[in-house]
């Protein structure tokens, strides 16, 4: 699915130059859970953005289901984030006055696909994050953070997307929701073969995928197999039996 060769980013060029990333490359099958993972600075959220569309590379090129990204128009990009690419981030980014289902809805309206199809895809989606179809009519400021999040999943779901990137999903959130919204993506890539690459700098939250690739002064210091792959129920009922 994704094909990433000796990518370089420099900000700056004519100035003071900063070398972002440095020669990265690396391969993501497809229907992979791989974990991007580096401290502050490291390079993770520039390598983020260009998987994401959201930026090219200075010299190097990326493939995603066979297309170069790296050489494509502002245009081409946002089709390809419309169309391949399904993004979680840690901000949540709903509407708070909207309710569950419009919010997972609006690609859809930007898609311009129609209602009755909308409301199908979308409840789809909603069942696949596990929400309660309960919480479909709530607005999403009447919702639990983990809830929310799963509402944001269901939103990159949607269209469908050959890709879900996260970025830091569980960032704003306690230790056993996170865990909850972790389980959530490990479902959706064994039970429905979704691609997915989370992007973290916690060790704990990437070890829940099965290849972890660590970036270090925008070099790729380490990729590997997980071995010890965290299984986020399990996870989640050591935590509820600390409570006790």
């Amino acid at each position: 699915m994704i094909d990433v060769k000796n990518i370089t980013k420099i900000y700056d060029p004519d100035a003071n130059a900063f070398l972002a990333l440095d020669g990265v490359s690396f391969k993501i099958e497809d229907g992979e859970f791989v974990a991007i993972m580096g401290p502050s600075g490291s390079g993770k959220s520039t390598l983020m953005h260009i998987l994401g569309a959201l930026d090219t590379p200075t010299t190097g090129t990326y493939f995603l289901d066979g297309k170069d990204v790296s050489s494509l128009t502002d245009d081409e990009l946002a089709d390809i984030r419309r169309d391949k690419i399904g993004f979680v981030f840690q901000s949540f980014n709903l509407l708070p006055r909207s309710t569950v289902l419009r919010n997972v809805m609006l690609p859809l309206i930007y898609s311009g696909v129609g209602e009755e199809e909308r409301d199908r895809r979308a409840r789809e989606a909603l069942h696949a994050s596990g929400l309660d179809e309960t919480h479909f009519t709530h607005l999403s400021n009447q919702l639990s953070g983990g809830q929310i999040q799963r509402v944001a999943i269901s939103r990159a779901l949607v269209n469908n997307p050959s890709l879900i990137l996260a970025d830091e999903p569980t960032g704003n959130l306690d230790s056993k929701t996170g865990e909850i919204v972790l389980g959530t993506f490990q479902k959706l890539n064994k039970e429905l073969g979704r691609t997915i690459i989370l992007i973290t700098h916690e060790p704990d939250v990437a070890e829940h995928a099965d290849r972890i690739i660590v970036i270090r002064d925008g070099k790729i210091t380490e990729d590997r197999k997980n071995h010890k792959k965290k299984d986020a129920v399990l996870e989640l009922a050591k935590i509820n039996s600390l409570k006790q």
